[in-house]
């Protein structure tokens, strides 16, 4: 959790619940718009002039390829146009992408639309201005409601596909995300507040100096292969899910929301606790290996599937219980594992690794599904996620720290004499001191550590 020294106002300022409620909406209108597409996509795929299996998975993934590429570019261009500036022209991006893929009558063109709406990359850009209006010891929380608006889009997303593809149609759901851009565009020229100033914050931004020591760090791209199988087998279930839901148990696409908004929500009840305990207890590392481990059983247990409705239900609550755990634990992972001057980085490549799973998910699991049939896909996700339970084996049990954002009182005078001291606070961790940001990164154990140590060096000491 970031938090300044001193002079802490635990409350929220006005401006900055404004800004939770407002990006958080902007997260939520965007990702709607394009998770609402998952569960029905295969079956509407199938009609459309030219397709083949590959092209469905490829249509599905495409957009987390160009994400993928321009997301970090987009951030570090905010950096000098403005935060919303950039916000509002990947948003263009998005509705264009979004009204070429409602006009559509080729798989073709919807594969164009798509890689529209992921060009179409704010995430940088959205994290740097929540960043620009809040204070340090806000900023967690900031993130922390996008986070969870994230949350909230993909559930809603599960069940309202299916249910606008029975009154819209597939078109309608796409001239619907085109509205919702629209929507996103006027929160964030009206709703959203303009920053006086930006400036750059190495714990939300990607700074390009440190690329290599994030790409070098062993435990960070355990993660980063983590993630990347995660959205892999998320999106690669997504290509025969739809088919095995009718092959199975009979229930039409267009009903399909009757099932998984039960199950999300089961399934986000369980995920809870075993994140309590796994934080409360430090069992990180053990609850991330079981939790994988649930993700190859379940991918197996699919091909002995028998036409049991309830028996699917049980498999997609265990998976999606599992998947949960994994999605709150994982960027967790970074953030404690990252240095404390390179979290934002790290949380670059872990995103990118995000993006590039869910093109290589959709397209990888489309073309096992043309080649082998629902067995072929389900057994390169079963595979792919044992190959990441083998290398989560090394994984270390986390230190159980949080990031802390100083703002320093004299950041110029003696850095190395500045680090020592700090570093010998009890309870700091870790130590990186940025002078032109005028602030120290720290690593910090919330159990040991007593704010009133740090006052003597914090820019709001009296």
């Amino acid at each position: 959790m970031a938090r300044r020294s001193s002079g802490i106002d635990e409350t929220m300022s006005p401006q900055e619940k404004r800004t939770a409620y407002s990006l958080a909406a902007v997260y939520t209108v965007r990702m709607l718009g394009l998770f609402m597409i998952l569960p029905i996509f295969t079956a509407y795929g199938a009609e459309l002039k030219g397709h083949t299996p590959f092209l469905i998975g490829l249509a599905l993934g495409i957009y987390g390829l160009t994400q993928a590429l321009f997301q970090v570019p987009l951030g570090m261009l905010s950096d000098r146009l403005g935060r919303k500036p950039v916000i509002v022209f990947g948003f263009l991006f998005f509705i264009t992408g979004s009204v070429i893929a409602a006009l559509a009558h080729t798989i073709t063109g919807i594969i164009i639309g798509r890689a529209f709406q992921g060009a179409g990359a704010i995430s940088a850009s959205v994290m740097a201005l929540a960043a620009d209006l809040t204070r340090d010891e806000h900023r967690t929380k900031i993130m922390a409601s996008i986070g969870v608006s994230i949350g909230i889009a993909f559930t809603a997303g599960l069940a309202l596909g299916p249910l606008l593809n029975s009154w819209i149609g597939v078109p309608g759901i796409f001239w619907t995300t085109a509205a919702l851009g629209l929507v996103a565009i006027a929160i964030v020229s009206f709703v959203v507040p303009s920053p006086l100033t930006h400036h750059r914050h190495r714990d939300t931004e990607v700074v390009a100096s440190s690329f290599g020591r994030v790409l070098r760090h062993p435990e960070l791209l355990r993660l980063d292969f983590g993630i990347f199988v995660m959205q892999f087998i998320l999106t690669a279930t997504f290509v025969v899910m739809p088919i095995l839901l009718a092959h199975l148990t009979g229930v039409p696409v267009t009903r399909s929301w009757e099932l998984y908004l039960p199950v999300m929500i089961v399934a986000f009840l369980i995920m809870v606790p075993f994140i309590i305990i796994a934080e409360k207890r430090r069992h990180m590392r053990r609850t991330v290996r079981a939790a994988i481990a649930i993700l190859v059983i379940t991918n197996v247990a699919y091909l002995y599937a028998e036409r049991s409705l309830p028996a699917m239900v049980a498999g997609l609550i265990i998976f999606f219980s599992a998947f949960n755990t994994l999605e709150a634990s994982l960027p967790s992972l970074v953030a404690k594992t990252a240095p404390p001057d390179q979290k934002g980085t790290a949380m670059g490549v872990y995103s990118t690794s995000q993006f590039l799973g869910i093109f290589l998910g959709g397209t990888i699991g489309g073309a096992a599904y043309g080649a082998w049939g629902i067995t072929g896909t389900l057994l390169i996700n079963a595979a792919l996620a044992g190959v990441w339970l083998v290398v989560a084996s090394g994984m270390r049990e986390p230190r159980y720290v949080a990031s802390y954002v100083l703002r320093l009182k004299d950041p110029g005078a003696g850095e190395e004499a500045l680090r020592a001291r700090l570093a010998n606070v009890p309870g700091v961790d870790e130590v990186a001191i940025a002078a032109d940001e005028g602030v120290a990164y720290l690593k910090i154990d919330r159990a040991v550590l007593q704010e009133s140590d740090l006052r003597a060096f914090a820019a709001d000491s009296p």
